[in-house]
């Protein structure tokens, strides 16, 4: 099939670092080529596929030089106009515009798009079906008039539990995110620490994290980014915790970098208080061998098969008491719950029938 896939721009493919759905536009990408599909990716300057690459943009939005993103607003006397930084609203809009000009040509059987509601109001403009993953965005309200508008466009879901969110749309399947497993080998022997890895945001609970490892007696290694405008939360409920060696931050790491730190760790904490659509953390940790004690939200009970690969608990005290029950969790099980059903050729698999069933 011929696949348009329209990528997120804030971070090149494949993101260095953070970049979750960068992350899975990639993997995806790259296994439905290894399927033999026809793949054109609509993406940032600076990225790299295998696949058909446009580059709409000359960088990524996170990724532009600081010379101009800090460029101050101001009047230009010489020119009569006002000088600034970038704006990623106009950026964004020429990378779908250089997507959509090319569907309403008739150039591709199926476009894909990774941009929330950004790229809706194009799905009834092209000649082809437009396939949208949210990624979870139905979560913020302010978006739903534009998702009800075009409720009847297809939709895919990373999650069953996603479609709470917004439960009117028209959802064509269900399809998990994948890994690519050669980037998270797999460990049977453990060290004796947890490990909190993701956004250092209030839903995130690392807060609940840090209580968690110090009510177990276990070590906290953390890392992660920290958002500018959660800098008062980290500030106040987690930098004081930080002391080298009963909690630990090791900063944002790469997925390379964090591997090995999945790989040793006993137990991964996962203590979000929201309804997240997915978990990429969870499913890493567990290709690593390692097993999760998460909170019911969201989709991990739909990642963590309970008692087997991890606890799903529901509270502080749950949490503490499961922190003790990891010895019990066999290492193999974890790596083949991610073997079956959260692989890049899975997802690849899943989104393959989505296009042939539009098409």
């Amino acid at each position: 099939m011929r696949i348009a896939m329209l990528a997120p721009i804030s971070w090149p493919l494949p993101p260095s670092g953070y970049g979750p759905w960068e992350l899975v536009a990639y993997n995806l990408t790259e296994a439905l080529v290894r399927l033999g599909h026809d793949v054109t990716v609509f993406a940032a300057g600076g990225s790299e596929t295998s696949a058909r690459l446009v580059e709409t943009v000359p960088y990524a939005l996170e990724t532009w030089p600081q010379s101009e993103r800090n460029r101050a607003r101001e009047f230009d006397r010489a020119t009569g106009l006002l000088e600034g930084p970038p704006d990623g609203s106009v950026l964004e809009k020429l990378h779908i515009a250089a997507c959509m000009e090319r569907a309403a040509d008739g150039e591709f059987d199926v476009v894909h798009s990774h941009l929330h509601l950004h790229a809706l109001v194009f799905g009834r403009l092209i000649k082809c079906p437009l396939v949208s993953t949210l990624h979870g965005s139905a979560w913020v309200r302010a978006h739903h008039p534009a998702f009800e508008r075009y409720r009847e466009l297809p939709f895919v879901s990373i999650s069953d539990a996603e479609r709470t969110l917004l439960p009117d749309l028209n959802y064509v399947a269900t399809v998990y995110n994948g890994i690519r497993l050669d980037g998270f080998p797999f460990e049977a022997t453990k060290d004796d620490y947890l490990l909190f890895a993701g956004r250092l945001s209030p839903e995130k609970g690392p807060d609940v994290s840090i209580e968690v490892a110090k009510r177990s007696g276990r070590r906290l290694l953390m890392a992660g980014m920290i958002e500018p405008q959660y800098e008062d939360f980290f500030n106040t409920k987690v930098k004081p915790h930080i002391d080298g060696r009963n909690v630990e931050y090791l900063g944002l790491l790469s997925q390379k970098e964090l591997a090995p730190v999945y790989r040793k760790a006993a137990g991964v904490l996962f203590t979000i208080n929201w309804c997240e659509p997915f978990g990429l953390v969870a499913v890493e940790a567990q290709a690593s061998g390692t097993p999760l004690i998460a909170t019911r939200f969201g989709a991990l009970p739909e990642i963590i098969i309970g008692g087997e690969t991890g606890f799903v608990v529901d509270s502080v005290e749950d949490a503490v008491t499961a922190a003790g029950k990891l010895d019990s969790i066999e290492p193999e099980a974890c790596r083949r719950n991610v073997e079956l059903r959260f692989t890049d050729d899975a997802m690849a698999r899943g989104y393959a029938d989505v296009y042939a069933a539009l098409a």
